[in-house]
């Protein structure tokens, strides 16, 4: 396994070939993976903890913001949940 170091340095160089014009760093890929591509399709806290390697569930919650868009698709399934248990009598 390579160092985050040398993960930095190769991306820097990535960056520079390709000329991209900000800086590229190795954490801010974990950082994209856990908030945007796990937890934020619903892929449980404790999972991505494990599929980080984290040994504390701590550590993970730093990543666990909640979105907008989060917060809306939870509302709409709560509201279906509620829809399913009880009927509303007008």
């Amino acid at each position: 396994m390579y160092s985050n170091s040398v993960m930095n340095y190769n991306l820097k160089h990535i960056a520079r070939l390709c000329q991209i014009d900000c800086p590229l760093v190795f954490h801010a890929g974990r950082h994209t993976y856990a908030t945007e591509i796990t937890l934020g399709h619903g892929v449980p806290l404790e999972t991505v903890s494990k599929m980080l390697g984290h040994s504390q569930i701590e550590t993970t919650q730093i990543y666990a913001k909640v979105t907008d868009d989060k917060i809306n698709a939870d509302t709409r399934i709560l509201d279906e949940r509620i829809a399913e248990r009880f009927s509303v009598v007008i």
